[in-house]
């Protein structure tokens, strides 16, 4: 039985670059400031971050019911490696040895990187963005600052709809509101601008909350789920992550002084790039 799965993935590999001198905002309390400074500080934490990733796939009929559904769930982290001047982030998902799948011969989609939408803020994208800040709304009980971003033509992007072997820039327009009191992103919605039926995608809509964690005596905000809602001419899937149980390797771990490590034994099994792929199966 053929098995085909659609790939839309954040593209987890930019170089890494200190903010630009000629950058428009420079005060340090203006929200794109803080959002870049909020995507730096997550990328410095992440070698030491690992969380429990529940992910639901759902394939919708026409009249937007679901038709199927497969859930899986994995330990996940997110791995950093290179240089100060490049470094690529490699996604890690270890699903339990006793998982179980239903046989499905529908085609599901794969959807990577998601929760890391705030890479347009990055040194290393915001100048593909343009951006504006709004004025100040009620994001649930919070007041939250907007700011609104939208992919400038041209330029590079962070994400990619992989399709039989090639890569599909996507160009993103979207919101992201921070928490005024704290002064971090917590949610951000973000679809394309553009119709892409050419190469078989109509639409697609990303929802991604960020909550703040507590790790040992500090307290981050952190990816807590995302949405991924993409139709084709003939097709609609739904996917949501869930991340919760965060730990981190340098709060909870304990290593005995007697033992050593060696550099070939750090990256852990079941790790891998990134990369969008379609994969299909037999």
């Amino acid at each position: 039985m053929r098995r085909k799965y659609w790939t839309v993935a954040i593209l987890l590999t930019l170089a890494a670059c200190a903010p630009r001198a000629d950058a428009q905002l420079t005060s340090s309390s203006d929200p794109l400031v803080l959002a870049q400074k909020q995507i730096a500080r997550y990328l410095s934490k992440l070698a030491d971050l690992h969380c429990l990733e529940i992910v639901t796939q759902q394939k919708l009929n026409a009249k937007g019911h679901v038709d199927e559904t497969e859930r899986s769930q994995f330990d996940y982290l997110i791995m950093m490696n290179g240089s100060d001047d490049e470094f690529q982030l490699n996604e890690s998902r270890i699903e339990p040895p006793d998982a179980k799948h239903k046989s499905i011969s529908t085609p599901m989609l794969t959807t990577n990187g998601i929760s890391t939408l705030l890479l347009v803020f990055h040194p290393y994208y915001s100048n593909a963005f343009s951006f504006a800040t709004g004025r100040e709304e009620m994001l649930g009980n919070k007041a939250a600052i907007p700011i609104h971003f939208a992919h400038i033509n041209g330029r590079r992007t962070p994400a990619a709809l992989a399709l039989r072997g090639r890569e599909y820039p996507l160009e993103f327009q979207g919101t992201a509101w921070m928490d005024e009191a704290s002064g971090e992103v917590i949610q951000v919605n973000a679809s394309l601008m553009h119709d892409m039926s050419d190469v078989g995608l109509r639409s697609m809509e990303i929802h991604v909350e960020y909550k703040p964690e507590n790790l040992g005596k500090e307290t981050w905000t952190l990816p807590a789920k995302a949405v991924v809602d993409v139709t084709t001419p003939r097709q609609h899937w739904r996917n949501t992550h869930v991340f919760q149980s965060y730990k981190s390797f340098s709060t909870d771990a304990q290593q005995d002084p007697n033992f050593k490590v060696h550099p070939d034994s750090l990256a852990p099994p079941g790790s891998e790039t990134s990369k969008p792929d379609v994969k299909e199966q037999q």
